[in-house]
């Protein structure tokens, strides 16, 4: 990211387009703010809100993710800092990967195929929602090293369509299969019931107004169209109508999923199975005794339950429970290598972020997804070595402080969080 060798000295060095991207939007928060002004309130919205009003939770996961905090150690030698990690078998480039998110492309036009092919550049994770905007075929196309299948359980005519795109997402060589568990019912996502958002869209005054206060991406959203559920066309019919496919979206998919079916779909799928959104120990128990691969510490990015912990404090809970049994997977504010660090520092193995990327592509459209995938590589080598560690390993095992870690007794039940101590 720094540009040419010959570029000078000091942080603002460098004439590539990289160097004055990095210059312009060193920081999450520079593309966030990018992103509010570039493209239209509803899909803004959208992306960067939660649940509930106000999307307290979304600010908890914040609040307990900077509570986090690495002790670090000096006068050694930091000259090679290793990023590379092996999940499932496979090496990447850094401990970090795109999260699902559904229908981004109503953020820019092509947001799922510019963060697939940022996530192939820098051989990390890309994991596909099933209501993404470009096909699961094309997705896999254009990262064959990277690409990964989320699944939301479809439970009518018994998981017939589940069980397909299970089917589809071997056959385009997924390297791992999610299975989202903390969505058994949609809940009330205030900003979106107020900007009145609905696919197809429907011109309403406020939606055309917010349209019309966004046009570079209302030119761009004119000249390559509105966003459509790829994945479900086949479900429905290849003539149907971008109104009858939404409708179909909105019947049929929820999580839907018990533990019978995590069971018949690990005896479907042949590679790594990850669960994502569980938070509680004897969840991860139960998953780790069914065969699953990893487990996905989430709270849906704060966009589910508001009353759930953050993600980062039950890291500890969970990974102490499995053990080593299985992986453990992270998303929950992660905007920065830093914050990759404390993930891995209390117990995670991977970490993802989905509104660090999304919103980077708001901000810079094409340029956006390879820009964000460059900062978080370059952010996690200095983070470690300033913080005195030289691997993912050592990031493992550093000194951190955690004062909001949940702790649970041997039955289960939440005893509160922890005094700030030490974890070697």
């Amino acid at each position: 990211m720094s540009g040419s060798q010959n570029a000078g000295w000091g942080a603002g060095a460098g004439e590539t387009l990289a160097a004055d991207l990095r210059r312009k939007f060193p920081t999450f928060n520079d593309l966030q703010r990018r992103a509010k002004w570039r493209i239209s309130r509803f899909a803004y919205d959208f992306v960067a809100g939660g649940v509930g009003d106000g999307a307290p939770n979304v600010a908890h996961n914040r609040e307990a993710m900077d509570a986090v905090r690495i002790v670090p150690r000096y006068a050694l030698d930091v000259s090679s800092i290793a990023t590379k990690t092996t999940l499932f078998g496979r090496e990447y480039n850094a401990p970090v990967g795109v999260a699902p998110m559904g229908n981004i492309g109503m953020i820019w036009p092509g947001c799922d195929a510019i963060l697939a092919a940022a996530a192939q550049a820098q051989r990390i994770p890309d994991c596909s929602a099933p209501v993404a905007n470009v096909g699961m075929e094309e997705l896999a196309r254009i990262a064959p090293d990277s690409f990964w299948f989320q699944l939301y359980g479809l439970p009518a005519d018994n998981h017939r369509v589940s069980v397909d795109l299970i089917q589809r997402a071997e056959a385009v060589g997924a390297h791992a299969l999610v299975l989202t568990l903390d969505v058994p019912q949609r809940q009330k996502r205030v900003h979106d019931i107020r900007n009145g958002l609905q696919l197809p869209w429907k011109y309403r005054p406020k939606t055309v107004f917010q349209i019309a206060t966004a046009p570079l991406w209302a030119l761009e959203m004119w000249r390559k169209g509105a966003p459509q559920f790829k994945n479900m066309r086949k479900y429905v019919g290849e003539n149907a109508s971008d109104m009858e496919i939404a409708a179909f979206v909105q019947k049929n998919m929820t999580t839907g999923v018990t533990w019978d079916d995590i069971a018949r779909f690990r005896d479907l799928w042949p590679r790594a199975l990850v669960l994502k959104g569980l938070q509680h120990p004897a969840d991860a128990e139960r998953a780790v005794k069914l065969g699953v691969d990893g487990i996905w510490v989430s709270n849906h990015g704060g966009r589910q339950f508001d009353a759930a912990p953050s993600s980062i404090d039950t890291v500890p809970a969970i990974a102490a429970s499995v053990g080593g049994r299985a992986k453990i997977l992270y998303d929950g504010s992660i905007r920065s290598g830093l914050d990759v660090f404390r993930a891995l520092a209390v117990g995670a193995d991977m970490c993802f972020a989905g509104r660090a990327f999304v919103l980077s592509v708001g901000a810079l459209g094409e340029h956006g997804g390879g820009h964000q995938a460059a900062a978080f590589l370059e952010e996690i080598r200095t983070t470690f070595a300033q913080a005195g560690v030289r691997s993912v390993e050592e990031a493992k095992a550093c000194t951190v402080l955690h004062p909001n870690a949940v702790r649970f007794d041997p039955e289960g039940n939440a005893l509160g969080t922890e005094a700030p101590r030490p974890r070697a």
